[in-house]
């Protein structure tokens, strides 16, 4: 297994804005580049701009501006973009800086010295939009870019050519031979049949124009804008530049590109091909994702629904965007951004399952030890199973780290902080606070929560920095988490005894989607006078346990406190709560003045309140610091 790990996105086109697809390609290597330091592996993350060809040549004169200058005034648009999405890379480069070109001139050099490049005549179809030139086997007799729909130009002018040819069997050896060469698998189908179609040469120069990188040997001809573009990555690794870098973080590196689906022919290809012929060693991966739709449709600036990523962070933060995108689609398959989509993750998985987490064991910590971590030596069965579940955890997620299954990856951490919020139901430690001789598990209890959720944070940093910081912190630890290795953190018993915890404070807040507003005419069925509502006495009560009615499936027998008395009531909930003991400590509302009842044989001292609508029914839930025997009124 190499030591270090080089990863790419594509340089993107300078003329274009960053939107949703190109954020999706460096959150992606951005996520996958924390990794990897987090693992103890050194990393080199390469990001940057296509800034040649003649779209930016003709951009720059319709502006009235010459294409260098353009390009410098198009670059903050991504720069700002990547900094507000949190992106970390080590490497921004261009390709109009001085050390690409030195790169592009070297492998330029050494592939026309292996006789690999030969001077003729192109004729043929060319896409000015796309920049590239397309035979009539791909066209199909139409006239239009099979990539961006545009109508084709002729073009018939001198130029240089790569025997890319020459090296279709050899690309065919290699696919076979390294079957993570293209990812996700199901992608290599596809560049295989487009090979054994026969590979044509490569037109690698222009003459027409001269917003482009000279090519030496052939005055008058600038190089191709593939030729030059692909070659930015080993620029950015140090070809011709940094002899040591370049071993370091390409010769001895696990080199991967990410990419959107649209440009796999060029990195699957062409890149390897150009390799091939130099001598320089090919990409472990190249991996290619998928397309993103927005509310089912896909995006268009016409229809007004292109996702823009600053209005996205502006309304639910960055590490939420980040979240969603990751987590919603898998890596390769295409994806749909939507409200409903990013809310429902945002409450569901961030605020009720680890955000709910976080507060309550910080919450409990703080009522039943001040807050202040007390050691424990008492261990039981129910521990190891979690200890046993953290290494599991790990374990799969480099699995999934390595094929690029962002979404399995973030699936199997949040497994591991559903059990934790079921040992809690589990271990009880409110029924343990009660009693004296217990103190010692309850502290056990307690410093599994916290150490647990200490691992989560670290797990979750690659992904969502910020919020991994705030636990962190609420913890009581301050030190940067992105900073920390697996070894400092793959141990239990990290939190000493003595150690202050932090103040638990909602990191992820409930969002609620706006309702156009309905007016309706208030019709009011049954009326009743105060009187009548005055008999009612309602309740706020804790709810000390739940346990199944036998005999009865739809009923569940709930053991409650109402201030006063410990009561028995029971409720037809068993189908809308199959995890019932999660309700354990939550305060609820109930009918304190009901006639007693026999359900199934079992006395039911009262009435829970609850609601029902299309989503099915649910218990009336009341803020905790509300007393149990609170009077509704």
């Amino acid at each position: 297994m190499k030591k270090n790990f080089f990863v790419s996105t594509p340089i993107y086109y300078v003329n274009g804005d960053p939107h949703v697809g190109s954020a999706y390609t460096t959150i992606a290597a951005d996520v996958i580049n924390r990794y990897n330091k987090s693992m103890g592996i050194e990393t080199h993350f390469v990001t940057g701009l296509d800034e040649h060809g003649q779209k930016v040549e003709q951009a720059a004169e319709q502006h009235g501006l010459t294409p260098q200058a353009w390009t410098d005034k198009m670059t903050p648009n991504f720069k700002n973009m990547w900094a507000a999405l949190n992106i970390k890379y080590d490497d921004f480069i261009r390709t109009t800086e001085e050390r690409h070109k030195k790169a592009v001139k070297k492998i330029l050099e050494i592939v026309h010295a292996k006789g690999d490049i030969y001077k003729g005549e192109y004729e043929g179809k060319y896409c000015i939009s796309c920049e590239t030139f397309f035979p009539e086997n791909q066209l199909n007799g139409s006239n239009k870019c099979p990539d961006c729909g545009k109508e084709l130009t002729v073009l018939k002018e001198e130029s240089y050519f790569f025997k890319m040819s020459k090296y279709a069997d050899a690309l065919l050896k290699h696919i076979d031979e390294h079957p993570d060469f293209i990812l996700p698998h199901s992608r290599r189908n596809e560049v295989i049949s487009f090979i054994k179609q026969g590979l044509q040469d490569l037109s690698i120069s222009r003459n027409t124009f001269t917003w482009g990188i000279p090519i030496e040997f052939a005055p008058g001809h600038i190089t191709y804008v593939w030729f030059d573009a692909l070659t930015n990555y080993i620029t950015s690794a140090g070809f011709e530049n940094d002899d040591k870098k370049f071993d370091k973080f390409w010769n001895d590196a696990r080199v991967v590109h990410l990419i959107g689906k649209d440009i796999i022919r060029f990195h699957a290809i062409i890149w390897p091909c150009m390799l091939l012929s130099a001598g320089i060693k090919l990409p472990d991966s190249i991996v290619a994702h998928g397309w993103w739709t927005s509310e089912g449709e896909k995006m268009s600036k016409s229809k007004g629904n292109v996702v823009d990523p600053c209005n996205e962070i502006k309304k639910y933060g960055v590490d939420a965007f980040r979240y969603y995108l990751l987590r919603e689609a898998n890596f390769g398959t295409d994806g749909d951004y939507s409200t409903k989509g990013i809310v429902g993750r945002l409450n569901s998985d961030l605020a009720n399952d680890l955000g709910n987490l976080l507060n309550r064991t910080l919450g409990m910590y703080k009522k039943y030890f001040n807050g202040v971590v007390v050691a424990s030596s008492t261990s039981e069965e129910i521990d190891d199973v979690i200890k046993a579940m953290f290494d599991e955890t790990v374990k799969d997620v480099e699995k999934y780290m390595y094929l690029f299954e962002f979404s399995r990856a973030l699936e199997t951490i949040w497994k591991f902080i559903s059990r934790l919020n079921k040992y809690i139901d589990e271990t009880m430690p409110w029924a343990l606070a009660k009693d004296e001789t217990k103190k010692s598990r309850l502290a056990a209890v307690m410093n599994i929560l916290c150490e647990g959720l200490y691992k989560i944070a670290f797990l979750i940093a690659p992904y969502m920095p910020e919020s991994a910081q705030k636990i962190s912190n609420q913890l009581g630890i301050d030190k940067d988490i992105t900073s920390l290795k697996f070894d400092d953190i793959k141990e239990w018993n990290i939190f000493k005894e003595g150690h202050q915890l932090g103040e638990a404070s909602p990191i992820f807040p409930r969002i609620e989607i706006e309702k156009e507003e309905v007016k309706k005419e208030l019709k009011i069925e049954n009326p009743i006078s105060i009187d009548d509502f005055d008999k009612v006495q309602i309740k706020v009560v804790e709810i000390l346990d739940v346990d199944k009615v036998k005999g009865a499936d739809k009923l569940l027998k709930f053991k409650v406190f109402d201030g006063e008395f410990e009561r028995q009531i029971i409720s037809g909930l068993a189908k809308f709560y199959p995890n019932y003991k999660a309700l354990v400590g939550e305060k609820v509302l109930a009918v304190a003045n009901l006639k007693f009842a026999k359900l199934k044989g079992e006395l039911s001292q009262g009435m829970l309140l609850t609601t029902e609508d299309k989503n099915g029914v649910s218990l009336i839930k009341i803020d905790k610091t509300v007393e149990a025997g609170a009077i509704v009124s």
